[in-house]
């Protein structure tokens, strides 16, 4: 071997990107395949949004403001916190990759609720942490054996809501128990990439939480609602001293000039963001009621997805699907998570679903 990595990062596995069109469409021969696999949004950016990224070329050659500071300030005013409780990073899991490099070292432990986020698993492999997997409850984070596996080793713990790959929430209440119960000296980390798209009345607006709870840190990211995931761009909302820690760990200009632009206009169009939001709830409580009438049994969908828990059938389902030119995600043994798309990629989905496993 060349050199000589160090032994975590030479049995690091990687993290793996959902499948691409063309890929399937070469391997099983089809002409038309379409991706649903990724959570991606079935729009260009916003009129607005890319006219800050075109007006932006000309700025190329020069560095990016590496703290960006104008992006910091409007997300404080738009989320009602102060500036220096916002840290801006390469989209969410770039925080908390970051967060990993603050606050964890090799021997300590990561808890999370499992299946979840699959870099999870791979931030604290990185750092050579202990993973504590809790198992789901009904698809769902159980809070309670979370905290009870939280031990002074427990240095982050994730509370995923809306939970991915599941789709699944927890209600505010839970989380302010949940809190209640974790000690300071662990970080938890409420990963709410998807919470534009959250209907459930018992999820409300997590922000308060961070008065009494130092330890908290909420991580959002422009790649889902704002369909910004190509820019790279999410951000972190905590206590001021942690958010400095979170800011040690950011490489160098890491955020570029293009994505700041692109956040801070899809930031003032947020009325328009709403809007496309609204249409893809819409389209997944379509695409639900369709599936539930196909004699199908999924939990309530709160993210731009919905979840099909089919165990040992995830791989043979996903494979199935594929030779009809969906590609979905495949959680082998666990089950499929399908992007809602548009109405006529979803429609392509639900007959491609019926046609692979036909109703009972």
């Amino acid at each position: 071997m060349t050199g000589r990595p160090r032994p975590a990062v030479a049995v690091l596995p990687g993290y793996v990107p959902g499948r691409s069109a063309a890929a399937a469409a070469a391997e099983h021969g089809v002409q038309d395949a379409i991706k649903m696999a990724s959570n991606e949004l079935p729009f260009g950016p916003l009129p607005s949004v890319a006219g800050a990224i075109s007006g932006g070329i000309e700025h190329l050659s020069l560095y990016p403001d590496h703290r960006a500071t104008a992006l910091r300030e409007a997300l404080a005013e738009a989320v009602g916190a102060d500036t220096d409780q916002v840290a801006i990073g390469a989209g969410s899991a770039g925080l908390l990759q970051q967060l990993h490099l603050s606050y964890v070292g090799p021997g300590d432990h990561v808890a999370m609720c499992w299946p979840s986020f699959e870099a999870y698993p791979l931030f604290a492999a990185l750092v050579e942490a202990e993973q504590v997997r809790v198992p789901l409850v009904d698809e769902t984070f159980d809070l309670p054996a979370l905290a009870a596996a939280i031990t002074p080793r427990t240095r982050i713990a994730f509370v995923t809501n809306p939970n991915n790959p599941t789709g699944t929430v927890v209600p505010t209440a839970t989380i302010r128990e949940f809190l209640a119960a974790v000690p300071s000296t662990c970080i938890v980390v409420l990963d709410e990439a998807y919470h534009e798209f959250v209907t459930d009345p018992g999820v409300t607006d997590s922000i308060p939480l961070l008065a009494d709870h130092a330890n908290l840190v909420i991580t959002r990211t422009f790649s889902k609602a704002h369909g910004l995931a190509g820019m790279r761009i999410g951000y972190a909302i905590g206590h001021p001293e942690v958010i400095g820690m979170i800011d040690r760990t950011l490489v160098p200009f890491a955020v570029n000039e293009l994505a700041q632009r692109a956040a801070l206009a899809s930031l003032a169009a947020a009325d328009e963001m709403r809007e496309r939001v609204g249409s893809v709830v819409a389209e997944r409580e379509r695409v639900t009621g369709r599936l539930r009438e196909q004699g199908w049994s999924i939990p309530d969908p709160q993210g731009n997805f919905v979840w099909l828990p089919v165990g040992a059938d995830a791989a043979d389902l996903g494979r199935d699907l594929e030779r009809r030119g969906v590609v979905t995600r495949a959680f082998a043994d666990v089950g499929i998570r399908v992007t809602i798309a548009t109405p006529t990629w979803n429609d392509r989905f639900i007959h491609a679903l019926a046609d692979a496993r036909p109703p009972s």
